[in-house]
């Protein structure tokens, strides 16, 4: 019997004027964890909807092969069957449904057609247990963190006899903490189970602690694939990802700092699900025009509550407290008013809140300051074509033309849309929450790129990011945040990833 558990041979597949995948062969060994690499739009995503029949037979050309026999999955169901289960990026979850529910969701425990929920719960339980998640099954999903609910997600997996799990970008929205403990598990899951993954991921210094082998897809080719039993380098993956080495992560910038343009005083603001509870506790904060100022802080730090509270209170109750732009109060009672006043939030979630993923390049750029291309309620189309492209040829955004939707595009070159958005609706202030969450080391660059030309036209930019390396590379001065308060500020270039962690820890100690 052949070692590969799975073997993908050709597989090409096009889209309207795209070919996504060209002749792709992807093979995986029996009881390994295999990392699936590449930048936004390389094709891993759609190589994973071809073998989950996400992408169903017929639409996409060549084979795949799993435990020697060749499969021909109409739909997901299908590869199920087969024990191929995948995981995307956004959680297939109900969240008003209890943990057991979501656990046995079409693959109820049943007899007679009526659903054993004694059943159900044991299961449940002896999946959770596996998977080392301590909740009750009655929990519902809404009340349990993201972290959690990847667990969920691996439990229910296990519940459908998976024996090759696919993970699209499983530690992308958790912390440090919740990442560590989700690879744990699958090396656990791995040896004594015997389970195959195959993992997509851009944090590649996760990949080269977790994975076997890994695969390199570049413009929907496969380009290589490398064995990690002797300890491969991110920048030989890198290499292989971007088709040149990339020398420097983050852009060489000399900062042009100009006076204060906007700061925040005495900001208290209060949970909108329990008024007694502080979220934001007299938080001051100065933000100088030229200059690139990052939020660090753990998650639940409090810092996308800030941004929000302070972008027009799109977060918050109770909320108290100053914002001065160019030395005067202003007051942002919600979001208008805030894009009235110069002030732009590019959102973490892109997906959900960030774009209209039905509307084109060109309708999703121009939908923060529709007024500029309006006359009387008609919206100048030629207008919008015009600065459609000019924010496409301007921050490379990878598609056919201004007229493609949103949706079908890769994550970088969404992000660049969002951020093309905010750019028209010309701010003084831009606050980007997690501006590169999900996109690959070359795409980053680029947005960074972006972010240092906002800062050099005297925009004041300010950057919450989870990724300590990022704020550290990126940023002019930073902010530390712990439990809804500053409790620390300094120069970037007097900072380290172990000093912020210290400041951490000892304000949580001194409470």
């Amino acid at each position: 019997m052949s070692e590969y558990i799975l073997e993908m041979r050709n597989i090409t597949k096009q889209f309207p004027g795209v070919t996504a995948l060209s002749n792709v062969t992807f093979k995986v060994k029996k009881g390994e964890i295999h990392a699936l690499v590449g930048e936004n739009g390389a094709g891993k995503s759609t190589l994973m909807n071809v073998l989950s029949g996400i992408y169903p037979y017929g639409s996409y050309s060549g084979d795949i092969i799993y435990k020697g026999q060749e499969c021909r999955f109409k739909t997901v169901r299908d590869s199920e069957a087969v024990g191929i289960a995948i995981i995307h990026q956004e959680l297939a979850l109900s969240p008003y449904l209890t943990i057991a529910e979501n656990i046995f969701i079409g693959n109820e425990r049943a007899k007679y057609g009526v659903i054993d929920w004694d059943e159900t719960n044991r299961q449940a339980a002896e999946l959770l247990k596996t998977v080392g998640l301590n909740e009750k099954c009655s929990t519902q999903v809404r009340n349990i963190g993201v972290g959690k609910q990847q667990l969920v997600e691996i439990a229910k997996a296990l519940g459908k006899k998976c024996e090759l799990l696919i993970l699209d970008e499983p530690t992308a929205a958790l912390n440090d903490d919740d990442s560590e403990h989700l690879l744990n598990l699958l090396k656990k899951l791995n040896k004594e189970q015997g389970l195959t993954c195959i993992m997509i991921s851009h944090k590649l210094h996760e990949v080269l602690s977790i994975a076997n082998s890994i695969t390199v897809l570049r413009d929907g080719k496969t380009i290589e694939t490398l064995d990690n039993s002797v300890p491969v380098s991110e920048n030989r993956i890198i290499k292989g990802m971007v088709g040149r080495e990339l020398t420097d992560r983050f852009p060489k910038h000399t900062p042009k700092i100009g006076e204060v343009g906007f700061e925040i005083r005495n900001w208290t603001v209060y949970d909108p699900l329990n008024e007694e509870r502080i979220v934001i506790n007299n938080v001051n904060m100065k933000f100088r025009k030229g200059e690139i100022v990052g939020l660090a802080g753990l998650m639940g730090a409090g810092r996308t509550e800030l941004a929000m509270s302070v972008f027009g209170k799109a977060y918050g109750t109770k909320i108290s407290g100053q914002l001065i732009k160019d030395g005067k109060e202003i007051v942002l009672n919600n979001v208008e008013q805030a894009i009235q006043n110069g002030i732009a939030y590019v959102t973490e979630d892109r997906k959900q809140a960030g774009l209209i993923h039905i509307q084109d390049i060109k309708s999703n750029i121009t939908l923060a300051n529709l007024k500029q291309i309006t006359n009387g309620f008609v919206v100048n189309e030629d207008e919008e074509i015009k600065i459609g492209k000019d924010f496409r040829e301007r921050f490379n955004i990878k598609s056919t033309s201004v007229f493609q939707k949103v949706g079908n595009l890769s994550g970088g070159n969404q992000q660049k849309v969002v951020l093309s958005k905010w750019i028209f609706a010309a701010p003084d202030v831009l606050i980007l929450d997690e501006p590169t969450r999900g996109i690959d080391v070359g795409a980053k660059y680029e947005i960074y790129k972006i972010i240092l030309q906002l800062a050099d036209a005297g925009k004041c930019v300010i950057v919450i990011s989870s990724e300590l390396v990022e704020i550290l590379g990126i940023t002019d001065r930073l902010y530390i945040m712990n439990e809804g308060r500053v409790v620390g500020e300094m120069k970037t270039s007097e900072a380290t990833q172990e000093e912020i962690m210290s400041i951490i820890i000892k304000s949580s100690a001194g409470r």
